[in-house]
């Protein structure tokens, strides 16, 4: 149960009553600015001492104090425990994003490598929930660390890869059969038994169980010579050695932790990075590195604690964290324990081998702080010039490009006016937002015009600024020459968005990458940069982003809207019917794919329909 106090919002913060009335009790405090809105969360062992610490006269860096002059009240919030206190911070860091705490952005869940539960289990990349019919090997800190676990396995193994609808309908081996990285299932050249033994062999292989896996390897080869089966044999063999070299290089100094984590602190310049490297059955994952936001004036501890406590909410946590001296005394680890459901082990002066591993996650995010600097420089240079240049260009004519921080960019795909896609892509603070990224499908339009596509994008855009939803780019960018721009001007100067700068981003008549001409409103020659400018440069990135983007949305949309017409034109296939097919089979592929006892086995999809369907799709 927890108890909660505030103090009333006033014209001048009253910091000594405040103190006066705060309790010497653990729980977290919230401050609140002269609108109410949330500025800091922090959780204490004793509120009073804590509270108190901030209006000191003396001692305060210029983020605290910033901070601090900015408070008109304070909430609290008393818990029975320092670990409920560092909870609930966490909760509502996470729900109120205050501008002063440090924040982790780590949205995306991380994947796992997966062993489906089918009679030849199949091994897939996987990202999102975990079901009960699978298995699941990791979490894996990105996808390239998941598909070098696959082709490893691969290579040793031989277990599939391929859809289920590709896996049924096969009526010879593929490629990857040719190159020795499957086994053949699909056309029998393996037995189940013998194919479960490689499956079983991969999943030891991946709990860190190498040593199993080679004395399964070795039974199996010595019954094979024993049986005459020579070449057999030989296969057996190739594969202990080949995951004899493996685990020589992979499990050197991992020994002792079979599940664990790195964690690793670096800071310079105000700028903090974290590196995490996930070790899981012995092996070494991979590592990954993050950037908070609002880290400066912050010590490691706070880094640190701020790390673990909004990347392991949702997250499983492992045996052991190897996180350093920052560790001790603040109560990680007791939070960790209660909330795993598990004893946790925070390992805050490790040695020998643990010591090694903190050593190098602590050089890999002192690298990729300096890389991420050296990036920001090149960025904020690129910036510089396409601003300069825009400005000795187009001078007032553009208004709103002198002072250049968030671009959006515009394109439009289609193919001979099907399915066609805009795609806005944004950059702003010096990279590319791809969570603010947008397609738009465009309808009511003529096939192939490719201006009234431009302009529904720019209307279904920013049709909602004027209602005050949404952030105004400083420069909007526009994949095209003068007929497009003038779409974009029109479409802006309805909306009353007359001060959003626009430039139209043409090819250039060799239509060859830094020939680009770049297009003003209301000028008759276009801008020229030259083909090292590091403004050009940026253009170039943001367009070609918007393009990707926008060609990617048209594929899918054109793929779909050809199976679902051609689905629609069958008699008895309703729009119940064509979701269900879709959903059953595995989307577009996997109905395209199917035979027709796959058909059928979809509710409500009878034998003979299923013929119908399978005929009016491959023409038989």
């Amino acid at each position: 149960m927890t108890d909660t106090a505030e103090t009333s919002p006033a014209q001048s913060f009253d910091a000594a009553a405040l103190i006066a009335s705060l309790p010497s009790l653990p729980g977290v405090y919230r401050m609140l600015g002269s609108a109410a809105e949330v500025l800091y969360v922090g959780k204490a062992r004793d509120l009073k001492k804590r509270v108190s610490s901030y209006f000191r006269k003396t001692g305060l860096g210029p983020r605290i104090a910033m901070m601090v002059a900015q408070i008109a009240s304070v909430e609290i919030t008393v818990t029975r425990s320092e670990v409920e206190a560092l909870v609930l911070e966490n909760n509502l860091i996470k729900s109120l994003t205050p501008r002063y705490n440090i924040l982790f952005r780590d949205d995306k869940s991380y994947p796992y490598l997966m062993l489906t539960g089918d009679a030849f289990p199949r091994m897939a990349f996987h990202r999102g929930s975990l079901d009960s019919e699978n298995r699941y090997f990791g979490p894996f800190p990105h996808t390239g660390a998941v598909r070098d676990s696959i082709q490893l396995l691969q290579r040793v193994f031989r277990l599939r890869t391929c859809e289920d609808s590709v896996f049924r309908n096969r009526s010879r081996p593929c490629l990857l059969h040719q190159i020795r990285r499957c086994s053949g299932p699909c056309v029998g050249l393996v037995s189940e038994s013998d194919y479960a033994e490689d499956v079983a062999s991969a999943a030891l292989f991946l709990d860190g169980r190498s040593d199993a896996v080679l004395q399964r390897l070795d039974q199996r080869m010595q019954a094979a010579a024993e049986a005459l089966q020579y070449e057999q044999a030989a296969v057996f063999r190739d594969q202990m050695q080949s995951l004899a070299r493996m685990a020589q290089k992979q499990y050197a100094d991992t020994a002792n932790d079979a599940d664990a984590d790195v964690i690793g602190v670096a800071m310079e310049q105000g700028v903090a990075c974290v590196n995490l490297v996930m070790i899981r059955g012995g092996r070494q994952l991979g590592d990954r590195s993050f950037f908070p936001s609002n880290a400066r004036d912050s010590d490691e501890a706070d880094v640190l604690s701020a790390f673990v406590t909004q990347h392991y909410l949702e997250r499983p946590v492992p045996g052991v964290l190897i996180a350093g001296e920052a560790a001790r005394g603040s109560g990680i680890e007791a939070w960790l324990s209660d909330h795993a459901g598990h004893r946790v082990n925070v390992v805050s002066r490790p040695a020998t081998d643990r010591r090694a591993w903190l050593d190098m996650a602590r050089k890999n995010a002192l690298h990729a702080l300096r890389q991420r600097q050296l990036e920001t420089g090149n960025q904020e240079l690129r910036l510089r010039a396409l601003q300069e240049a825009l400005h000795d260009a187009f001078g007032d004519a553009l208004p709103g490009a002198d002072a250049l921080q968030r671009i959006e960019c515009f394109d439009i795909s289609h193919t001979g006016g099907e399915a066609t896609v805009a795609s806005c892509v944004v950059y702003d603070r010096l990279e590319m937002r791809r969570g603010e990224y947008r397609r738009y499908n465009i309808e009511g339009i003529t096939p192939g015009d490719d201006y009234a596509a431009m302009r529904q994008a720019i209307e279904r855009r920013y049709g909602k600024l004027v209602s005050g939803d949404g952030v105004a780019p400083d420069l909007v960018l526009i994949d095209g020459g003068p007929g497009q721009l003038g779409m974009a001007v029109s479409a802006l100067a309805e909306l009353g968005l007359n001060e959003i700068a626009l430039i139209g981003v043409a090819k250039g008549p060799e239509r060859k990458p830094g020939e680009e001409e770049l297009w003003s409103p209301g000028c008759s020659e276009p801008l020229l940069l030259a083909a090292d400018h590091p403004g050009l440069h940026l253009i170039q990135t943001v367009r070609d982003e918007a393009h990707r983007f926008a060609i990617t949305g048209h594929r899918a949309r054109r793929a779909k809207k050809r199976v679902t017409s051609t689905l629609e034109g069958i008699s008895g296939v309703g729009g119940k019917r064509r979701r269900e097919l879709l959903a059953r089979l595995g989307g577009l592929k996997g109905v395209m794919g199917a035979s027709v006892q796959d058909l059928a086995q979809v509710p409500g999809i009878s034998l003979t329909l299923a013929e119908r369907i399978y005929q009016q799709l491959h023409g038989d």
